[in-house]
């Protein structure tokens, strides 16, 4: 068993009562060697934690706002998560991270996962004495982001600067418990974070529409994923 090919799970998005996928998502899954396997909404931790317990990997992909540990009001041209969706993704992500198995958040992804941590959210990153425009809606380009030297991020993509997508109205604000800052915008804005393990990756940016340059960060997940089911075989 330990040849299969890495299980990873990825989370969708939810509206009027149906789930959304980029199918990008899951290309670039599969484009890095792993298997994309398309987890449910569903309000049931049991189920959750029996789900999770096939995957080597999981991504929690991107999504409208966090409201969990919100520095501000929400502005008009974002709105919260349905709760659905919210309690789904918590469940994923919880019963997961007990597992110590490795995780992808992108965008909306990093921002539950430094939440869920005990961090904190801006609900405007305009609002943050901020100089770039981060969202692509709001007429954001892309920017270039730095990577902090001796983080695993900088092993995955290298020292060099990287020009990303932009296209988050939030941003985080305190980093939470057992993670650290891996990049940052010239203004300063956390572009991504990591655990110390490099088991928790998680990008602002989205990987998936950038995948000629960004499949790296795909890459990462499902090395990790295949390691750690080797190692549970062995």
């Amino acid at each position: 068993m330990s040849n299969r090919t890495p299980l990873i799970g990825i989370t969708t998005s939810f509206k009027e009562g149906k789930q959304i996928l980029d199918t990008r998502y899951a290309d670039s899954v599969e484009a890095a060697g792993g298997l994309p396997v398309i987890l449910p909404v569903t309000s049931s931790a049991p189920i959750a934690e029996q789900l999770t317990a096939l995957l080597d990997g999981l991504v929690i992909t991107g999504g409208p706002a966090i409201t969990t540990g919100l520095i501000g009001n929400l502005p008009d041209d974002i709105s919260e998560t349905d709760p659905r969706r919210s309690e789904s993704d918590r469940l994923y992500l919880r019963a997961h991270r007990a597992r110590n198995a490795p995780l992808l958040g992108i965008c909306y992804g990093m921002q539950l996962i430094n939440a869920e941590a005990g961090g904190t959210i801006h609900a405007d990153v305009e609002k943050a004495d901020t100089s770039l425009v981060h969202s692509n809606d709001r007429g954001g380009q892309h920017h270039p982001i730095f990577v902090e030297p001796g983080t695993w991020l900088e092993s995955i993509l290298g020292s060099d600067e990287r020009s990303v997508n932009t296209h988050h109205i939030q941003a985080l604000g305190r980093v939470g418990a057992s993670l650290r800052v891996a990049a940052r915008a010239p203004d300063g804005v956390i572009e991504a974070i990591e655990n110390q393990d490099g088991s928790v990756i998680g990008v602002q940016f989205h990987p998936e529409r950038q995948i000629e340059d960004l499949l790296p960060v795909f890459e990462h997940l499902v090395a990790r994923a295949r390691e750690r089911r080797t190692l549970s075989a062995g």
